[in-house]
C-alpha cells in the first residue's frame, strides 16, 4: 500500500489573489466572486480567463479573442454543438419532468445506452453528476457485499459528495479519507517494477489483506480506467485484469469510473474498461454524457440492484429527467453520425506523433502516455523521467494560456500536462497546439 501523497494546497496553475495581469473589470469580477462565493473555489491560470462564448473546440473571451480548448471533456462533442442545443431546447419547451411519470424519452435512451455495454450490464439508473453516480454505486456496492472497505489509487478523484470525497485522495490533505478506505500506488510504469498488472494487483491484494486484518470487509476496487488524476496511465492494455481478480476473490466488486475516459475518448472503444478486456460489476458515467447538461448514470449487473431496489426507494428529481434524456440522446447521435470515436483514434495518433517529436527536441518533455484524445505528458527536469518538475509544468500551462491555448496539469506530482480536447479536435487543431507547445517548452 501507499502512504497518502503530500499534495499542493492549490491547483498547480491556480490564480492567486493579488497576482496576475488582470484588467480593472476582471479584478472587479474576482472581488465579486470572492465576496459572493467564498474561498473554496479556484480559478485556473495566473491570469484567469474571462470567457463569454464557446463554439466547437474554441472558447472566446470578453474581447472576442479565441482560445483553443485542449482540456475540456465536458463539452465532449464540442462547445454548444447545434444538434445537442436544439434537442435540449426542443424538449425543454415540451416537457421537463422527472422519472416518476411514464415517458418514452428516458426509456428509449436507456435501451440505446445499454446496447453499448456487455450484456451482463443490463440495468441503468440516472443521476445528475458523476459524483452522484459514484455515490449511488457505493450504496449499491455496500448493500450487495455487506462490506465497506474501498480501495482507490493514490491520487484518485471520484467526486465531491461527502462519501465520495472520502475516497478521492486528490482533493488533498484537507479532505480526510474514510477509515475504511485504502490507498494503493497508481499503476505507473515509471515507478512500479516488473509486470505492471501483477505489481498493481499485489498492492491491491495488500490493501485487501489490511482491510481484513482491521476487521473491515472489502467491498470494491474503484478506478478511473484511464487513471486521469494519477497522470493518465493507459497501457499496456489488460493490466487491470489481475487487480480486478484480486478484489473479486475477496468478495468485492470492480467499479469502473468512466466519467472521464467514457463515450469514445480513447478512440478504440466506447469505454476505457474495454481496453482491458474486462466486464465491470458497475460502471459510472458523467461529464461528457450530456455535453455540459448535467446528466450522469450508473450501469450495473441487475442482480446487484435487486436487493437494494426492494429495500430502498431511489429517486432523483433531476436525474434522468426528460430534457436530460433528450440531450444525452443527441450526444450519442453526434458521436455516431460524425464518427467521433474514429476521429479520437486518428487525431489522437497524429497528436501523439507530434508530441513524441517535441519530446525528442525538448528535454523538459518526458514520458508521454495516451489513448485516443486523452494524453498525459510528463514535464521533467534535466531529461530525467523520474525528476518531476511541477513548477515548470505550471509555467508551461500559463505560457500556453497566454498563447490562447487552454490546458491543465495533473498527477500526484502536479507535473503531467493533461491534454483532453473535445472529440471534434482536428489535425489542424493539433498542429496549432503543437506549435504553441513547442514555443512554451523553451526554457
Amino acid at each position: 500500500m501507499s502512504d497518502r501523497p503530500t499534495l499542493p494546497g492549490n491547483m498547480p496553475n491556480a490564480f492567486v489573489a493579488g497576482r496576475g495581469n488582470l484588467s480593472p473589470e476582471d479584478q472587479s469580477l474576482v472581488a465579486r466572486r470572492q465576496a459572493a462565493m467564498g474561498p473554496a473555489y479556484r480559478l485556473f491560470y495566473e491570469t484567469p480567463v474571462h470567457l463569454v462564448r464557446g463554439d466547437g473546440v474554441w472558447l472566446y473571451d470578453a474581447q472576442g479573442e479565441a482560445y483553443l480548448d485542449t482540456y475540456n471533456n465536458v463539452a465532449s462533442v464540442g462547445h454548444c454543438h447545434p444538434r445537442v442545443v436544439e434537442a435540449m431546447a426542443r424538449q425543454a419547451a415540451v416537457f421537463a419532468s422527472h422519472t416518476r411519470y411514464l415517458h418514452e424519452g428516458i426509456l428509449a435512451y436507456s435501451e440505446r445506452l445499454l446496447r453499448y455495454f456487455p450484456p451482463e450490464l443490463s440495468h441503468v439508473m440516472f443521476t445528475c453528476t458523476g459524483s452522484e453516480a459514484n455515490d449511488l454505486a457505493l450504496r449499491i456496492t455496500e448493500a450487495h457485499t455487506g462490506g465497506t472497505g474501498i480501495i482507490v489509487t493514490e491520487n484518485a478523484y471520484h467526486g465531491v459528495t461527502h462519501a465520495i470525497a472520502a475516497l478521492s485522495p486528490s482533493l488533498g490533505q484537507g479532505v480526510a479519507l474514510g477509515k475504511a478506505v485504502r490507498v494503493v500506488p497508481a499503476p505507473d510504469p515509471l515507478r512500479l517494477e516488473g509486470d505492471l498488472g501483477q505489481a498493481f494487483a499485489a498492492h491491491v491484494q495488500a490493501a485487501v489483506d489490511d482491510l481484513i486484518a482491521a476487521g473491515i470487509k472489502p467491498a470494491a476496487l474503484i478506478v478511473d480506467t484511464i487513471f486521469s488524476s494519477d497522470g493518465v496511465l493507459a497501457d499496456p492494455k489488460g493490466f487491470l485484469a489481475p487487480a480486478v481478480a484480486a478484489i473479486r476473490k475477496a468478495g468485492g466488486l470492480f467499479i469502473a469510473d468512466e466519467v472521464q475516459p467514457g463515450f469514445g475518448r480513447t478512440g478504440e472503444a466506447m469505454w476505457g474498461f474495454e481496453r482491458h478486456g474486462l466486464v465491470p460489476d458497475i460502471v459510472t458515467l458523467g461529464k461528457p454524457m450530456g455535453n455540459g447538461y448535467p446528466v450522469a448514470a450508473v450501469v450495473m449487473r441487475p442482480d446487484l440492484v435487486a436487493e437494494f431496489g426492494t429495500r430502498a426507494r431511489y429517486f432523483n428529481t433531476f436525474g434522468g429527467n426528460a430534457v436530460a434524456a433528450a440531450t444525452a440522446n443527441a450526444v450519442l447521435d453526434v458521436i455516431e453520425d460524425e464518427g467521433l470515436m474514429d476521429n479520437a483514434r486518428i487525431v489522437g495518433s497524429y497528436l501523439r506523433e507530434g508530441l513524441d517529436d517535441l519530446a525528442a527536441r525538448h528535454e523538459s518533455l518526458g514520458p508521454i502516455r495516451s489513448a485516443g484524445l486523452f494524453v498525459g505528458a510528463e514535464i521533467v527536469a534535466g531529461g530525467d523521467p523520474l525528476a518531476a518538475d511541477a513548477a515548470y509544468a505550471a509555467n508551461v500551462v500559463n505560457r500556453l494560456r497566454d498563447a490562447r491555448v487552454l490546458i491543465s496539469a495533473t498527477g500526484p506530482r502536479a507535473n503531467v500536462l493533461k491534454i483532453r480536447p473535445p472529440l471534434v479536435f482536428s489535425t489542424e487543431n493539433a498542429d496549432l497546439f503543437l506549435d504553441r507547445l513547442d514555443k512554451a517548452l523553451v526554457r
